[in-house]
């Protein structure tokens, strides 16, 4: 990991649940649009996924009928084993666009000219750490929803830094759990509020015919960059490696 001080700089919150959303607010409004790109994008390999898989969605339904109430056999139905593999794949491979809203979050706050290309900063900087943490830190998220829903606002909180440690300070899988733990245990009330509000937020565009998401769901994106500004400091430019 690059040496990296935490800097006292303007333009950051406070270091409060309230403040940390009303931050975040104010960023996202200047890069929703990127953050639509990056939404879109993620849902058109999405979409790829099941014809290239050879996965009818018909005959998932068709099975769920057939069973009733009983839980179906879902890896019975031909094609949905490889189509739960690739859609994973294409998942992991489309989180790099995520910490490059967070890239453009940071450039809009320190009104920086801002690119398309831009968004597309995880593939060039700090690339495989930023799978692999995706991957352990969806599979935290798995294990918390499988012993119940209500675990994973548990667990969010502890992650609610990583991305932008990955980013900013290009630190290693280990390094950005580490911190991000540290941080937030910590400051633990702060984070699991900041990380509910940010959440409710997100997904709030459901409401909005749904279609709103489009709008809404990389809210929180913001709101661990400004949490990261907050509790870090606002972070230097990146400077990207040859």
């Amino acid at each position: 990991m690059d040496t990296f001080e935490e800097f006292d700089q303007p333009l950051g919150p406070e270091k409060s649940a309230g403040g940390i959303i009303a931050h975040a607010f104010e960023i996202y409004k200047g890069v929703f649009l990127y953050a639509i790109v990056a939404v879109l994008i993620s849902s058109a390999v999405s979409f790829l996924v099941q014809p290239i898989s050879g996965f009818n969605s018909a005959d998932l339904m068709g099975e769920m009928k057939d069973t009733g109430d009983s839980l179906p056999n879902f890896w019975a139905i031909p094609g949905f084993a490889f189509y739960s593999g690739l859609s994973a794949l294409g998942s992991l491979l489309v989180t790099p666009l995520y910490v490059g809203v967070i890239y453009i979050a940071n450039k809009y706050n320190l009104q920086e000219p801002i690119s398309f290309s831009d968004l597309f900063i995880g593939y060039r900087q700090n690339f495989l750490n930023i799978i692999l943490y995706s991957l352990v830190a969806g599979i935290l998220i798995t294990i918390a929803m499988a012993m119940c829903f209500l675990p994973v606002f548990l667990v969010f909180p502890l992650l609610l830094l990583g991305y932008p440690i990955l980013l900013f300070e290009n630190a290693t899988v280990s390094q950005a759990f580490s911190k991000s733990f540290a941080i937030a245990k910590d400051n633990y009330g702060t984070f699991l509020g900041t990380s509910v509000l940010g959440f409710l937020i997100s997904v709030a565009g459901v409401f909005l015919c749904v279609i709103g998401l489009i709008f809404t769901m990389l809210f929180y994106l913001v709101v661990m960059y400004s949490a990261y500004c907050a509790f870090c400091g606002r972070p230097r430019p990146v400077l990207l490696k040859n």
